[in-house]
């Protein structure tokens, strides 16, 4: 995996951390590679538990697309007439999106400074974001004549409202981690000092939980977004009966039984 990238796995804990600091975290065609690859073995390893995704350096998550790499890759598109350069959304934004989002079990963002548009959308993938109070958002598409990607039309009007999500989307602008943590973008805002620390003490607590009920969880919520009551009903029904056939169901109960402190098994 490139050094854009960086990937490992301890404990049940993987941890995804992009690695372009003097470039902002920027997101050039071996970054994007890299971090697809880094995401969908996350999201496939059995013997990952949760994930963490966070970034190298203070001042940047990640600003997105790097411009300066994809400006010279429009300009050899016009000559070729490939049309290649645009496929990254299908070739590496979509499936990053879907590895995060779909990952069957909890996805932790440390978010410690600015996350603009490709960035706010794999930050908005996440279950759970822990943010910087120096950090900031801005979905930055419409200031470069696009639209959104990286899942931002789906996972945003869900976060802020459509309403809000509309505005954010037409006017792009930074957004604090005082507002974002208003607008539910951000699950909770920590000095920038301890962001990494509180980041993965938040993700290895959930890595060490009953990651069976979380991949459940994690799966009715996005039913339920677009299925009758009716429907959720019975998909809850259908996910309980799963969850409380896991050996992590049966240790939970042990547990509180016998007054001690469960350790799950992920199974």
């Amino acid at each position: 995996m490139a050094d854009t990238v960086l990937y490992e796995v301890d404990h049940g804990l993987a941890t995804i951390t992009l690695n372009r600091p003097e470039a902002m975290n920027a997101l050039n065609v071996a970054a994007k590679e890299a971090l697809r690859e880094a995401a969908e073995s996350a999201a496939t390893d059995t013997a990952v538990r949760a994930i963490l995704l966070t970034a190298a350096g203070e001042r940047a998550f990640c600003v997105g697309q790097d411009l300066k790499e994809h400006i010279g890759l429009l300009a050899e598109d016009r000559e070729t007439g490939s049309g290649q350069v645009m496929s990254t959304v299908r070739r590496h934004y979509n499936p990053i999106t879907r590895a995060l989002a779909g990952a069957p079990k909890p996805v932790v963002a440390a978010v410690n400074g600015v996350a603009a548009g490709a960035g706010l959308g794999f930050a908005l993938a996440a279950d759970y974001r822990l943010v910087a109070d120096t950090a900031a958002f801005n979905t930055a598409f419409a200031g470069v004549a696009l639209t959104a990607d990286s899942g931002i039309s789906w996972t945003l009007p869900r976060v802020v409202g459509p309403g809000r999500a509309a505005d954010l989307l037409l006017f792009p602008r930074n957004i604090g981690a005082r507002e974002a943590l208003e607008l539910g973008i951000a699950t909770r805002v920590v000095p920038a000092a301890d962001l990494r620390a509180e980041a993965e003490r938040t993700a290895r607590a959930l890595a060490e939980g009953p990651t069976v009920a979380y991949a459940a969880i994690k799966e009715a919520m996005v039913y339920g977004l677009s299925h009758s009551l009716d429907e959720t009903l019975e998909k809850e029904d259908e996910l309980q009966t799963r969850a409380g056939a896991s050996e992590d169901h049966t240790i939970a109960v042990d547990a509180f039984v016998n007054k001690r402190k469960p350790e799950y098994r992920g199974r």
